[in-house]
């Protein structure tokens, strides 16, 4: 996973194990899992810088000052600015939210553990719809693949990526998409289920075809890749919403966050993300 976060820290784990769990399938052709040598090809692309020469220059991470969140809106299912400043929190007593799977595929594969840091990388064909966890406003949106394994590493490990801030108060973070949807930019508010982009394998992806899938607390909500990229496990809440439970992440994270605040610079590797 690349992308530029780097947060807390987890001993180095291998990625890319095969678990051969799959997400039921959603209105498409079941197809055989991916196989091993797939997943051990992603090692490859998880835990080891990429080649992938830097974009043109550009706007690489969008985030506003100030963002919106209005009232949930309750007609279009596309994205739609908000007026009023968010203000939440990540908290444990929040239950009425929706949760959804981040990846709209029948073939899907994903390890529990990841090398470095807490994430996990969810592996499906490029293309696939990835869509927002839940109800919130989008933190960050960035449309520029500026990875180059020459450096810097960690900012722009993960191309093209969007980060969410859930009603919930957590971020939910997603990277190597191979495109972004129209419409989502900083501070638009965006509904459980409603896409985001499509799978790719932009940044250190290392030509893999997956989404780096990271949870963590707003802290500033821009510039902290170290916390961005993920600093919870996500797995158990993977395994919950791909067989469409409904298990929150906020109660994790909220303690997360009061063990380690917000550490203002990285303290493990710049290598995956």
């Amino acid at each position: 996973m690349r992308n530029g976060l780097v947060s807390a820290f987890v001993p180095t784990v291998v990625v890319c194990q095969d678990d051969r769990m799959r997400s039921p399938s959603i209105g498409r052709r079941p197809r055989p899992a991916y196989p091993v040598l797939l997943l051990v090809a992603a090692l490859a692309a998880g835990c080891a810088p990429g080649d992938r020469p830097a974009s043109a220059p550009g706007n690489s991470w969008q985030g506003p000052s100030g963002l919106a969140t209005g009232a949930q809106p309750t007609g279009s299912a596309g994205p739609t600015a908000s007026a009023a400043p968010p203000t939440p929190s990540p908290s444990p007593t929040r239950t009425d939210l929706l949760h959804v799977f981040p990846v709209r595929a029948g073939n899907v594969d994903y390890h529990p553990t990841h090398s470095a840091y807490p994430g996990t990388d969810i592996f499906a064909d490029c293309g696939e719809p990835v869509v927002a966890v839940t109800d919130g406003v989008i933190l960050e949106v960035s449309r520029v693949d500026r990875f180059s394994r020459r450096g810097p590493l960690g900012p722009y490990n993960g191309g093209l990526a969007v980060s969410l801030l859930g009603d919930d108060g957590v971020r939910y973070y997603g990277s190597h998409l191979s495109e972004i949807a129209a419409g989502v930019d900083a501070g638009v508010r965006v509904r459980a289920g409603q896409q985001l982009g499509k799978v790719g394998r932009t940044g250190n992806a290392n030509n893999v075809c997956h989404l780096h899938f990271g949870l963590s607390p707003k802290c500033t909500g821009h510039d902290d890749w170290w916390i961005r990229r993920g600093v919870v496990w996500p797995a158990k809440y993977l395994d919950s919403w791909r067989k469409r439970g409904n298990r929150a992440p906020a109660a994790e994270v909220t303690a997360w966050q009061r063990r380690h605040g917000c550490p203002k610079a990285p303290s493990g590797s710049a290598a995956a993300g």
